[in-house]
């Protein structure tokens, strides 16, 4: 441990703010906590408030998925003050707000603009705590800090940064264009007073000769006396999932592919970030479907998880992938669905509470869900039993992974008594098989992420979390100039 660092309320504060959303703030922010957990450090992320429908299940309730894997990569046990404000999108215009890990349906009701002061000495004593028992804590952004129409109400950038008095890197996606006016454009939009909390600019993303970005560093500091003080190059395959629904097209790993994996992406998707194991896959095309085209030559379609299911399964079927996706089944293609997936592979939807929305579902699966207005949040660990067709080579696998869910699903009482019965292959209504096989539902997120998993199912052993990790802290030393992620917490 690094004996010149203090503990307590003063404890250092590293903060990534970003001039766009989607600029790197938090690959940037987990790389940071590994390297900064590497020097001996006890290090915690926190966000204040993040949108996103990739969550985790902590102690508590919920975070994003992106403090969950800082917290792991800061090798600390992810909990809820790390990230006490979270917004999961139901609706364009609406969210479903999470406070320190638990629904609140008050907070859900409110306007935007009206929920700020109201959480924000939630969102304070959350950061303090941590600051209180840690020596450095990494702090992400969310957006821009230089959105004026948001500064009064803001409670997750520059009141952030100037609560934790945080040193504050501002990082930039060079690759879209108009880096250095990103930039200045952000510089000066921030108050004066808030500017000199900048302590570097980061580019991000970069492509080619570093040489070639002179003079425009030197010109950018003599204008806003902030150094430029990483240049990171574009680097597709680090492992970290992306965050926010963000996808890309270099979802194919090297070799010939034996095996195409297509995900049906509808604009409510959850936990998509569950799927990054995939893409490290040599042989397997992992493809983003939005249309039946997308599905019309897959092996394997997964139905993911949703934060409005039955809207979802509305755009599913104004798409016509409800169409491919039962044609694909019937000619004994493998279909996988995944909590709101297995719900829409199901007979029906019943919401006698107002939750989610009433509707059919595909009906490949003999069973029903009915939403409950509380929400199932936990770990699980749990064995598949018996399973045919493509699946067969997961029966009797252990496995790892977490529930977060309204619905609640049962066998078709009325199907399973004229013999169509759903194969109940995990138990704690956990997970049904059709009787011809090649359907499979489960309610366990992060099947992907279990290393036996993937090797019953790929004959591969998994890239731990903690390469990843030490993959990234590698590549940020590697890039920034030499002693600048020392000198932040100094």
């Amino acid at each position: 441990m690094n004996s010149n660092l203090r503990r307590g309320p003063g404890a250092r504060c590293v903060m990534v703010l970003g001039t766009t959303s989607g600029a790197g703030k938090s690959w940037l922010a987990t790389a940071l906590c590994r390297w900064y957990a590497r020097l001996g450090f006890k290090v915690a992320p926190f966000k204040a408030q993040n949108m996103s429908n990739n969550a985790r299940v902590v102690a508590g309730g919920e975070i994003g998925s992106a403090q969950y894997f800082q917290a792991l990569a800061a090798r600390a046990e992810p909990e809820v003050r790390m990230n006490p404000l979270l917004l999961k999108p139901e609706r364009d215009t609406h969210s479903q707000v999470v406070l320190m890990g638990q629904v609140s349906a008050e907070l859900t009701a409110m306007p935007w603009r009206g929920r700020s002061e109201r959480v924000w000495p939630q969102i304070a004593q959350a950061l303090d705590g941590l600051r209180a028992e840690n020596d450095v804590v990494v702090i992400e952004g969310a957006g821009s800090p230089a959105e004026i129409n948001l500064m009064a109400s803001d409670i997750v950038n520059l009141r952030v940064a100037r609560h934790a008095g945080a040193r504050c890197l501002l990082v930039t996606d060079i690759d879209r264009g108009g880096a250095f006016a990103h930039l200045y454009g952000t510089w000066a939009l921030m108050p004066e007073p808030d500017r000199a909390l900048l302590a570097g600019f980061v580019l991000n993303k970069f492509r080619g000769d570093a040489a070639l970005l002179a003079p425009a560093p030197q010109q950018l500091e003599a204008l806003t006396g902030v150094p430029t003080v990483a240049t990171l190059p574009m680097w597709w395959q680090h492992g970290l999932p992306e965050e926010d629904g963000v996808f890309d097209d270099r979802s194919q790993s090297g070799g010939e592919v034996r095996r195409t994996v297509a995900v049906v992406v509808y604009p409510r998707i959850s936990n998509l970030d569950e799927f990054q194991p995939l893409k490290n896959i040599a042989g397997l095309r992992l493809r983003w479907a939005r249309s039946p085209a997308d599905v019309a030559d897959a092996d394997w379609i997964i139905l993911p998880g949703s934060k409005n299911t039955s809207g979802d399964l509305d755009w599913l079927r104004a798409q016509g992938l409800d169409r491919a996706v039962a044609a694909h089944a019937a000619r004994g293609g493998a279909v996988l669905g995944i909590c709101g997936g297995l719900q829409m592979l199901g007979e029906a939807l019943i919401d006698p509470h107002g939750v989610d929305g009433n509707g059919p579902g595909l009906g490949l699966l003999p069973v029903v869900t009915t939403f409950a207005p509380d929400k199932t949040v936990r770990h699980r660990q749990a064995v598949f039993g018996a399973l045919g067709g493509p699946w067969a080579a997961l029966s009797g696998v252990a496995v790892r992974g977490y529930e977060i869910h309204h619905g609640q699903t049962a066998e078709h009482p009325a199907m399973a008594a004229a013999g169509d019965r759903a194969v109940a292959v995990m138990a704690g209504e956990l997970a049904w098989q059709n009787r011809a096989g090649n359907v499979l539902g489960l309610y366990l997120h992060g099947l992907f992420e279990d290393p036996a998993v993937l090797q019953a199912l790929f004959g591969v052993a998994a890239r731990t979390l903690d390469a990843v990790f030490d993959g990234l802290a590698d590549h940020i030393e590697s890039n920034f100039e030499a002693g600048v992620l020392r000198s932040l917490i100094e």
